[in-house]
């Protein structure tokens, strides 16, 4: 699913970079397309767990640990 979430996260931000191309480009399309982008990046980094949660659970018990 996170293949799919990334395909189609690229195909978005390069559909608005196509239309950025156009001789007269369309304002909305980008918009959309950077929207979208940005919606895709979203979905994926939710996905990536945080690394200051783990260095806390390390502190915490090396605190324990004393």
């Amino acid at each position: 699913m996170k293949i799919l979430y990334i395909i189609v996260t690229l195909l978005f931000i390069g559909w608005a970079f196509y239309e950025q191309t156009q001789v007269h480009p369309n304002i909305w399309i980008q918009v959309v397309g950077v929207i979208l982008f940005f919606y895709g990046m979203m979905r994926l980094m939710s996905k990536v767990p945080s690394n200051h949660t783990s260095v806390t659970k390390a502190k915490s018990s090396e605190e324990n640990d004393k």
